[in-house]
């Protein structure tokens, strides 16, 4: 059996995704960084952008996270976002509608959250 780590994806209103896993990506103010089991702790503080986890099984979770921070102890991932949604929970139409929006209303935030939204169905 492979190395693992318990990772607890967590939004302000929910619990996203908890499993195991050997590999999670995630983007922080420092850059990106994969978090595999045994790693040294850490916590910081998350950028918006996909989150990738590699699940023990050998399956892959993709997420949009908006936000938050990330703390790695003792084979245990923690990543407190302010808002995250798993890849098949984003519809992509609305999505598209809402970048284009975005684009149009010069709101960078805005267009920057669905941008990340569609990355993350298409990382997946």
């Amino acid at each position: 059996m492979a190395a693992e780590l318990h990772v607890e994806l967590v939004a302000a209103d929910r619990s996203v995704w908890s499993g195991e896993a050997t590999l999670v990506v995630a983007r922080t103010t420092s850059g990106d960084i994969g978090v595999m089991p045994g790693h040294q702790p850490l916590l910081g503080v998350l950028e918006s952008g996909p989150v990738t986890i590699r699940t023990s099984d050998g399956g892959t979770v993709v997420a949009a996270v908006h936000g938050g921070f990330i703390s790695f102890a003792d084979n245990k991932l923690s990543l407190l976002a302010e808002i995250a949604e798993l890849s098949d929970e984003i519809d992509v139409q609305r999505a598209e509608r809402a970048f284009e929006r975005a684009k149009s209303d010069a709101d960078a935030s805005a267009e920057r959250r669905a941008d990340v939204r569609l990355r993350a169905v298409s990382a997946h």
